[in-house]
Parts: C-alpha cells; structure tokens; sequence
C-alpha cells in the first residue's frame, strides 16, 4: 500500500482509502465536480473528480472506503488527486487500521494488562461487576478495544479509550500503594469503569463523533447508569458500594465546569480526578509535541486546553 504521507507530485496511483468529506461543486463554466477529502492512517489529502458522469465511477458516499485511480498533481503547493476512476469497497477488501489513526502500543498487550488489574481485585462484588463487564462480554471487549477516549483533544485514535483506561488505572494504582487511605479496590474498579460511558458518546470509527444520545446526557451519565445496570445483575450487591462506585465515576471531571454533576466527595473520588487529569494532560502534550524536532526549544503559543505557551524541554 502507498500511503497518503509517501504521494510525490507525477505519479500514478491505483489505492484504497477512505472517504472523509465528499461535496458536490459546480465549474466556472457551470459543470459539476465532486471534492473529495481522502484519509489513511498517515494523513489526508485533497482529490477531485472532474468528469462525475462518467464510466468507472461507482457511488459512494462520505465514510465509505473506496480505491481510486488517480493521477498525484499539485494545486497552490499542495498535493491533489485527480482522480480518473472509483471503486467502492466491500467489508473484507481493506484493513481499517490503514486508514484511521491507531495507538502506538499493542492493544490486545493492553487489555490482557487490564485483565490483570481485575484479577488483582479483591472485593469479590466489584470483581464480578469488572468480569462481567470486561471479561465476559465480546461485543463490549471488540467495541473497546477499537474505540477511542474523545472526538480530538487527546487518545483520539482507535486504541485510545483502552490506552487511556490502562494509564488511569496504572496511576490509580500507585496512589493506592502510596496513600493507604485509599480504598484499593474501589479506586482501581472506578478508574477501569470512569469512561465506559464513551462506548456511547462517540460513535465508532471512521466517524467517531458524537451520537445523539452522548450529545444529551454525556458520557459521565451514561457511564453511571451502565455501571447501574451491571450492579442490578450482580446478587446482593451493596447499595452503599455501588452508590460510592457510581459517584466516583460522576464526579471524576473534577467539577461542575468541566462537566462532573457531582464534586468529589470522597477520597477515591479525589484520586481518580487527579489520575485521570494526568493522564489527558500528558497525552496532549505527547501529541502535540509529536511534530517538533526532539531538543528544538521553538515556542508553540498559547495552548487553550493547557493554558500556557509551551515548548520541549531542551537537551
């Protein structure tokens, strides 16, 4: 496969990718076009059908995966696809891992390593809520594995709510260890469960977007109630354990501004707020550090999400 990354200016091209953005467009002289915004897991790149009707150009819609044949052109400095002929894709003809950005790390590794922490659990409630979540149900592993923590901002990639989850639950971990105040078991279950609901927020890839119902509640609520219901399965479950589960994973944005309906109100709560801040604080700075040569000590201005102006540390 010749990725997007590796395209030069005059070659010829018979490849697969996906259809992020398609959009109809009229010619100076009135005759329609199709813009195209093609993606694989190295990037996008902008392509244009200019003889829409004719023969060897299938249908397809935006999201779909289709292989072009295309001439790589230039326009105003930037690589073009002028693209000649379109095939739509059947399911079993591509990979989606070449298309969509994935973690970097082995993700069957990082769920066998979460399996772990549930194994380490001692509580034999919340054990039996972890394994009926985690580790019996294979639509909800598949799901998880593929999903991703958030739309952008961080663990935006198809791994990510799993990574994510792992460094959560890693960080919880050692607050544990290091503060016996801590109630390992609800702290540990907690952190595994905090973001479950975004199952439900986001939509899978390639769309990964925000589905109807995490527009409305969120997934901070969804997350509770999917716990909730998890909880009503599990015989003599006690109800001041799940009420102190269900408020860890309510309360874990920290505050009411950043989209906890609740405070944290106990200590575990309080933990999985820092863990998880730390976290998404980190990711983002790994990700937006990623482009910037290592020891460079350029200023990258002002960060929204971190507030700050920021820089790599130098050598």
């Amino acid at each position: 496969m010749k990725y997007i990354e590796s395209l030069r200016e005059g070659e010829k091209i018979q490849e697969i990718y996906l259809c992020r953005k398609k959009q109809s467009a009229l010619t100076k002289m009135g005759k329609p076009y199709e813009n195209l915004l093609l993606q694989d897991k190295t990037g996008t790149v902008d392509a244009k059908i200019w003889d829409v009707g004719s023969q060897g150009i299938d249908e397809f819609d935006e999201l779909d995966y289709i292989m072009v044949v295309a001439d790589v052109t230039s326009f105003q400095g930037a690589l073009q696809l002028n693209v000649k002929r379109v095939r739509k894709m059947s399911e079993g003809e591509y990979d989606p891992v070449d298309y969509l950005p994935v973690s970097d790390k082995d993700i069957d590794q990082m769920y066998a390593e979460l399996g772990q922490y549930i194994k380490s659990v001692e509580n034999p409630y919340l054990k039996t809520l972890l394994t009926k979540i985690f580790l019996e149900d294979a639509d909800f592993e598949k799901r998880f594995k593929f999903h991703s923590a958030a739309k952008s901002v961080h663990h935006g990639f198809v791994g990510g709510l799993l990574e994510h989850t792992l460094s959560v639950t890693k960080n919880c971990a050692y607050f544990a260890e290091a503060y016996p105040i801590l109630n390992r078991d609800l702290l540990l279950t907690a952190a595994m469960c905090h973001d479950i609901g975004k199952l439900k927020e986001l939509s899978a890839f390639p769309q990964n977007d925000y589905t109807d119902e995490g527009q409305l509640l969120g997934h901070i609520m969804i997350g509770a109630e999917m716990v909730g219901d998890v909880i009503k399965e599990i015989d003599g479950f006690p109800v001041v354990l799940g009420n102190e589960l269900k408020h860890c994973i309510l309360a874990h944005h920290g505050e009411l501004e950043f989209g906890s309906p609740k405070k944290p109100a106990l200590a575990e709560a309080l933990a999985l707020t820092f863990a998880d801040n730390i976290d998404a604080k980190m990711e983002t700075l790994k990700e937006l550090f990623s482009p910037v040569p290592q020891g460079s000590t350029q200023w990258l201005g002002f960060n929204r999400l971190l507030d700050s102006n920021l820089r790599r540390t130098s050598k």
